[in-house]
């Protein structure tokens, strides 16, 4: 029976000491600051990387390796990620045990007086004085309660045997900073889980909530997609084209949206915008009216970036603005094939258009519009170049002057970032390419033609990732200012019978400008010239300058040189012919044969190169718009803003009083002299800092109080 007992004993204080030492653990310093400092790594990683992104943007960022470790980690929404609750929680828990711990304690310190001491005890302080005055021992105690609350001291006095103690205190309230500080913590950490997606979770846990993966249109969306009124906080935007209204709100969610319904409607009247010289916004701005659906009341308000609507406790900021859903009509060009044609379209933005028929099983996705564009067009260099185009040399050699062409006019748009020359170079239009696999390329088409180089272009982009840069092809604008004469002449190399007729206009004008030649020369002329623009346009997967490189790295090394230089004069000159037959087929007179017209087809030659590279099967020149603006509202509910505002408060209020008020304690022992006639006093001070100033103010203190003494009696 006792070996039972004692077993259970040893049991039952083993419970306890282990229960003691996990709350001497969690309420320890070390372990808040270790808590602390992971939740400012991780608020550091919020910051670096963009939180609630499409899932596709990280892929494309990160790759798939990395993309799959860091959404294990929780990484594209780490202030929702599982751990970092946690770690909120546990510093919750912890700043709460530390409070529960010392703040009886610190509060029985702020109300005792400390007068329990001893008159040896108070000898031991490092500030002590002691001095001898002739008053009576109750005329000192009065005369020095009356001394020492005039330096704003709290005194009492008690008697103890064989004299009086006088007890004083100042600045008790520090103890209050320490326990409002840590207060501060717990409170702020409460309202940042408020206003965290926990009461989502909790109604996706309980009430079978969940997010919402398809498409449809909002209205339609069934109950168990959405969030109802009583959502208590929530986060989320809202997309209103001008004239159109909004009573949702969308909550992006890892795997999809959730659908937050709203007590009123957002009606938008009017967006504006204004802009920089350099493109940047300066101001935007909704004109807007809230209809309230109990009510039926209806509030006019401008939304404003910093300058929020308040209504029924639901925040309404300004947040961005989209397009919404513009009105497009383009032009469209094949870009394969003989035929010089053309055709309209229709577009809206956001939405798709099928491509005609014959073109290829192609969908066209508007993605975006703008209608102006403020770009630095400060030319990047380039110039002029002279001469008839019958005549133009495009390199000396075919491993770095072709290539260096290639080069020059494929890839960016050539603006200058050193330099700053923003101009306004008209609307541009986005959109995407779909084919029936589902694979799609992104195009970005100016509507103008640009100055670059020295010469007027229309930019016509590409790219095959969203996180890859616009590569362009430059098509040089002809002299009504449009792209007509390229696409007649890209129509033109793309047919055998016009290379034909071009490469006997070639001859036959090479001869008339030189020499009697025979039959035969003119036959070799006129062999060249097709063979030339036959390798020009290519077998149908390789063409431009880079069929034109690889033809004459057939031939011996020695002559490539001399090879290129005769290539390229026949290829111009067969060029220029090829221009001015597809003219004639058109019942068009033929162009002057001038300098102009001779930089307009060299620098048309350069873009049938790069046409290559443009996968397009049509190009889409925008003719006319009707723009609609959309603004995009972030929609709150955020009942714990007012929680951490008081926790900022409480946090202020603690660092203020640890920081600037300062504890001193004092103690005066007051006796009968020995000799019977007057008293003796002892002064002592302590403080929990002890600094320079708290020294000045005890030489005062004893000055003050032994400075009105009598002088001891004599003996």
């Amino acid at each position: 029976m006792t070996t039972g007992s004692s077993t259970q004993g040893i049991q039952i204080r083993t419970r306890q000491r282990w229960l003691s030492e996990a709350v001497e653990l969690f309420s320890s310093m070390r372990f808040a600051i270790s808590l602390l400092t992971l939740i400012a790594i991780a608020s550091v990683i919020g910051t670096v990387m963009k939180q609630n992104e499409p899932m596709p943007n990280y892929v494309n960022q990160f790759g798939p390796f990395w993309f799959e470790v860091f959404g294990k980690l929780g990484l594209y929404a780490v202030y929702s990620a599982w751990w970092f609750l946690l770690i909120m929680g546990f510093l919750v828990l912890s700043t709460s045990l530390c409070i529960a711990r010392n703040a009886p304690k610190m509060l029985r310190d702020v109300k005792s007086w400390r007068d329990n001491v001893r008159e040896q005890s108070l000898r031991n302080f490092h500030h002590k004085h002691e001095w001898h005055t002739a008053e009576a021992p109750a005329q000192a105690a009065a005369r020095l309660v009356r001394q020492v609350g005039a330096r704003g001291y709290k005194t009492r006095l008690a008697d103890k045997e064989g004299g009086t103690l006088l007890a004083a205190k100042q600045g008790a309230a520090n103890k209050w900073g320490y326990i409002f500080a840590h207060a501060a913590i717990v409170i702020i950490c409460l309202g940042g889980l408020l206003d965290s997606d926990l009461p989502i979770r909790f109604q996706q846990w309980f009430y079978g909530k969940s997010a919402f993966t398809g498409n449809g249109i909002i209205a339609e969306i069934p109950e168990r997609y959405r969030l109802g009124l009583n959502n208590p906080t929530f986060r989320g935007n809202t997309l209103i084209p001008e004239g159109s209204s909004s009573s949702t709100a969308i909550i992006p969610q890892k795997d999809g949206v959730m659908i937050q319904d709203l007590p009123f409607t957002i009606q938008l009247k009017r967006f504006i915008i204004d802009f920089y010289s350099t493109g940047m916004p300066k101001l935007f701005a909704s004109e807007v009216v809230v209809r309230d659906h109990e009510t039926g009341k209806e509030t006019a308000a401008t939304i404003k970036v910093n300058e929020p609507l308040i209504y029924q406790g639901v925040a309404i900021y300004q947040s961005s603005f989209e397009d919404g859903g513009s009105k497009l009509k383009l032009v469209g060009y094949p870009m394969r094939g003989g035929s010089n044609s053309h055709f309209a379209l229709s577009g809206v933005v956001n939405g798709s258009t099928a491509l005609p028929a014959g073109l290829g099983d192609y969908t066209i996705e508007w993605s975006g519009f703008r209608p102006f564009n403020v770009e630095n067009m400060q030319a990047s260099g380039g110039g002029s170049t002279s001469g008839d185009a019958r005549a133009v040399n495009v390199g000396k050699s075919v491993n770095r002057g072709l290539m260096d062409s290639l080069d020059k006019h494929l890839g960016s748009s050539a603006k200058n970032a050193n330099s700053k020359d923003f101009k306004n170079v008209g609307p541009s239009v986005q959109y995407k390419l779909r084919d029936k696999t589902g694979q799609a390329r992104e195009y970005f088409n100016y509507m103008q033609s640009l100055p670059i180089d020295g010469a007027y272009v229309f930019l016509a982009g590409m790219r095959e990732q969203p996180d890859q840069p616009f590569r362009y092809l430059r098509i040089p604008a002809d002299d009504n200012d449009s792209v007509a004469e390229w696409m007649r002449l890209r129509a033109a190399l793309a047919n055998p019978a016009l290379r034909e007729e071009a490469a006997r206009r070639y001859a036959r004008q090479a001869i008339s400008n030189g020499r009697e030649a025979s039959p035969v020369l003119r036959e070799q002329l006129q062999q060249s010239a097709l063979r030339g623009l036959t390798i020009f346009a290519g077998d149908g997967k390789v063409s431009g300058y880079i069929a034109v490189t690889r033809f004459l790295e057939q031939l011996p090394a020695a002559e490539q040189e001399k090879a290129a230089d005769i290539f390229m004069k026949i290829l111009n000159g067969s060029m220029w012919e090829l221009w001015q037959a597809a003219r004639a087929q058109d019942g068009l007179e033929p162009v002057a044969s001038d300098e102009a017209h001779g930089r307009y087809l060299q620098l048309a030659i350069n873009a049938l190169a790069d046409a290559a590279f443009y996968p397009a099967p049509v190009f889409l020149q925008l003719s006319s718009f009707e723009e609609i603006k959309a603004s995009v509202l972030q929609v709150t509910r955020s009942p714990g803003k007012k929680v951490v505002y008081l926790g900022c408060l409480f946090l202020v209020l603690g660092v203020f009083a640890m920081l600037y008020i300062r504890e001193r304690r004092l103690w005066i022992w007051i006796k009968p002299a020995a000799d019977g006639q007057g008293s003796q006093a002892l002064l002592a001070m302590s403080t929990q800092r002890r600094t320079l100033d708290f020294d000045k103010e005890f030489e005062q203190m004893k000055a003050r109080v032994s400075g009105d003494a009598a002088p001891p009696p004599s003996a």
